[in-house]
């Protein structure tokens, strides 16, 4: 029987996965290029320009052009969040790296939260993943 390369390809150990997004800075620095690709466009008129404003715990980007404000996490599925991007990464991790599917029970007990913070991560991490698949196949049917 052959192999099954998919399989058996190299993913990212739970040791390498905490040197690149152990802390803070680092999962922010690696949401900023996810989330604006070809860098900062601000939300209501599109400005390159912009500021970083550090008042709290998290950055906050200011369009120089009109001067609107936004978080780093505005408009993402991490929108509202008061929990650490450190464990929502964590939790993207085991999440992905789970074979037959996580249960927020287990995801609970992983990342030492309460099964309502678990089931709300799990449930909007799930979602996400929905329907991105679903747009995905969309696309790929549209090029057809």
């Amino acid at each position: 029987m052959a192999m099954n390369r998919l399989q058996f390809q190299k993913g990212l150990s739970l040791p390498d996965f905490l040197q690149q997004f152990g802390t803070e800075e680092q999962c922010a620095a690696a949401l900023e290029p996810a989330r604006w690709p070809d860098g900062f466009h601000g939300p209501q008129c599109g400005g390159t320009r912009h500021s970083v404003l550090k008042g709290g715990s998290r950055k906050t980007f200011q369009c120089s052009h009109c001067r609107h404000q936004t978080s780093l996490i505005a408009g993402t599925l991490f929108q509202g969040t008061r929990l650490p991007l450190t464990l929502w990464f964590l939790a993207i991790y085991l999440i992905s790296q789970a074979k037959t599917g996580m249960s927020a029970l287990a995801l609970s007990r992983q990342l030492g939260v309460s099964y309502p913070t678990a089931w709300r991560i799990h449930h909007k991490l799930m979602q996400s993943m929905l329907e991105l698949e679903t747009n995905g196949s969309t696309e790929e049917a549209e090029s057809s």
